[in-house]
């Protein structure tokens, strides 16, 4: 069972105390505080109030699956089995995928054998590099026995120069490898690279719902 708190109330002026003092501390009195359980008094947490979560928002409605209207969108097959299984049956147009997992688990490597099998497949592709230079992407492609790709490369890290390329090539799909490596001069110099890494990811994701729109 858990401890009652209790306060040391003074006798002569009424004044508390959280702990035993020799002086009250509002009266000056001496050897006049003693102890009493102190009153229960409302939680300070807001929630613990009877209307619960009602005091801070309303109520939204609510709608059951089966009425809600939904369809599918159209997807491109990337050519790579494995990957369009997790895209759900390949890339939407428009859409942003964020590609994850420790240095040199092959993401680049995944990345290089989807853009040259949709370059193949008719769509234009950008490759923006900001970890390795081109004759290095060049390399590894050609190790993966990919030749005669056509797939259009760039070598930068400046989200202005990269976004001016893109509208510049109108590509149907971008890779930026990756988006960790870009910044943005509208930030400031003093700022760490976090940042720069997280406004470059908010300006690319807005891009293609900028090209998608009327």
């Amino acid at each position: 069972m858990a401890k009652e708190k209790t306060t040391f109330t003074c006798t002569e002026c009424g004044g508390t105390s959280p702990r035993w003092l020799g002086k009250c501390p509002s009266c000056g009195a001496w050897n006049t505080l003693i102890e009493q359980v102190a009153e229960a008094g409302p939680g300070k947490n807001r929630l613990s109030a009877p209307q619960g979560y009602a005091g801070l928002a309303n109520a939204q409605p609510v709608l059951p699956l089966a009425a809600i209207e939904a369809q599918d969108v159209a997807r491109t097959p990337s050519g790579i089995d494995e990957l369009d299984r997790v895209l759900g049956g390949g890339i939407v147009e428009g859409g942003v995928v964020l590609i994850g997992g420790d240095p040199g688990i092959g993401k680049s490597t995944l990345l290089l054998q989807a853009m040259d099998a949709l370059q193949r497949a008719g769509l234009p592709t950008l490759y923006v590099t900001g970890e390795e230079s081109g004759a290095q992407v060049a390399l590894r492609s050609r190790r993966l026995g990919i030749e005669g790709s056509q797939v259009q490369l760039l070598a930068e890290i400046q989200l202005e120069k990269i976004l001016a390329t893109v509208d510049a090539t109108q590509p149907a799909v971008v890779v930026i490898d990756s988006i960790q490596t870009t910044y943005s001069d509208q930030l400031t110099a003093h700022r760490v690279r976090s940042p720069r890494c997280a406004n470059a990811q908010r300006t690319s994701r807005a891009w293609p719902r900028a090209r998608a729109s009327p």
